[in-house]
């Protein structure tokens, strides 16, 4: 869904008055978003841990490419595409997995 800008999705398309603001409603589009992502070969691997932030991470740099695509629902409404992916555009991807705060378990090995 397009909702415009930030204050719109906020409000749900009712607009905002007030503060010196004067935002008109703006009706929600009906959209769609398609990701293809190809991950390829791990560079390097890494593990962080910061007791003192309650902070575990494990994060794995690989390469990758992404194809996306952005279209309304609605007939002859936008439509956003992509440039073909580029490997050779993309220094390094990072895919993690990460524990904090609550979810922060001293005893907890992430392997």
């Amino acid at each position: 869904m397009d909702a415009h800008d930030l204050l719109n999705n906020l409000t749900k398309g009712q607009g905002f008055s007030g503060n010196g603001l004067n935002i008109p409603p703006i009706a929600a589009v009906p959209a769609t978003v398609s990701l293809d992502i190809e991950w390829s070969g791990v560079i390097d691997s890494q593990k962080v841990v910061n007791e003192n932030q309650s902070f575990r991470g494990h994060f794995v740099k690989t390469g990758a490419t992404i194809n996306w695509l952005a279209q309304a629902s609605q007939p002859g409404g936008f439509s956003f595409v992509s440039e073909a992916p580029n490997p050779m555009r993309n220094r390094y991807s990072i895919i993690a997995h990460e524990q904090n705060g609550v979810f922060f378990h001293l005893g907890d090995e992430d392997d």
